[in-house]
């Protein structure tokens, strides 16, 4: 037992929850970030945290090692070269260990607490109507080019693929790993999941988190590049949308609940 539990509150009452921490040169910001999940979340939950270092350059996966050396729900795992973010989530989620699974980016832009608040929403042992539950941010610290960037983005992607989600691009995610790994895998998946998620036939819940300003590195995307690839990444889901047929849900809802006994 680790030196922040008691004996009032041991792990195995607590139900599991996967953590998965994409990051790629933050050596700034990765070490408070995971104190942050292992004292928020872990105070809440099971938690297992699971950190996928991207082909890192600057010693963040020693840090990410010498503090899984100190506490064993620390995990790391580490590509040999940059793969990119939804590559690195997959890695995370192949290894992890329970049914529900959150992501959070390893820049400290999140704050983990309100992992806590989005993971109230599900239950942990079960999967119902819920798929997904997506973080939108409320008060974004970006500078404004990028601010307009991104709202004239996400309005694209709603107009075409009908997600009903205002902001697909931010970090916090909770979802069922068994769907996560069930969606057909590409570059950028990450910004897609409530579409999928639709797609699948699942709800999606939306709740308001905090978005906190960088405190150390630098973003890894440029407005121009981010807007590239967004065009060929919308085409590409607008017609992989159009060809998937779920047959089998790859995730069958244990119990199917009336309407109001479950939050949506």
């Amino acid at each position: 037992m680790s030196d922040t539990q008691t004996s009032s509150t041991k792990p195995t009452a607590l139900p599991p929850l996967s953590v998965i921490v994409p990051v790629c040169d933050e050596a700034g910001a990765i070490g408070p970030l995971l104190r942050e999940v292992l004292d928020k979340i872990g105070a809440a939950y099971r938690v297992e945290v699971v950190v996928v270092d991207d082909g890192s350059r600057d010693g963040t996966d020693r840090i990410v090692a010498d503090l899984a050396e100190e506490d064993e729900r620390v995990t790391l795992i580490r590509h040999a070269a940059r793969s990119g973010k939804s590559a690195a989530l997959r890695t995370g989620a192949m290894a992890a260990g329970a049914l529900w699974m959150a992501t959070i980016d390893g820049d400290g832009e999140n704050d983990p607490a309100d992992v806590v608040a989005m993971a109230s929403r599900i239950d942990p042992a079960r999967v119902g109507r819920v798929g997904l539950v997506a973080g939108i941010r409320r008060r974004r610290t970006a500078g404004l080019r990028r601010l307009v960037a991104s709202r004239i983005g996400n309005g694209v992607r709603r107009l075409l693929l009908r997600d009903d989600c205002p902001d697909t691009a931010c970090g916090l995610k909770v979802v069922p790993r068994p769907l996560f790994l069930a969606f057909p895998y590409f570059d950028s998946l990450h910004r897609y999941l409530p579409a999928l998620t639709k797609r699948y036939g699942f709800e999606t819940v939306h709740v308001s988190v905090d978005d906190r300003p960088r405190a150390a590195g630098q973003s890894k995307y440029t407005n121009i590049g981010r807007a590239l690839v967004g065009i060929v990444d919308l085409l590409g889901v607008v017609w992989l949308l159009r060809r998937t047929s779920v047959g089998v849900n790859p995730v069958p809802r244990s119990v199917r609940v009336p309407d109001g006994d479950e939050a949506t």
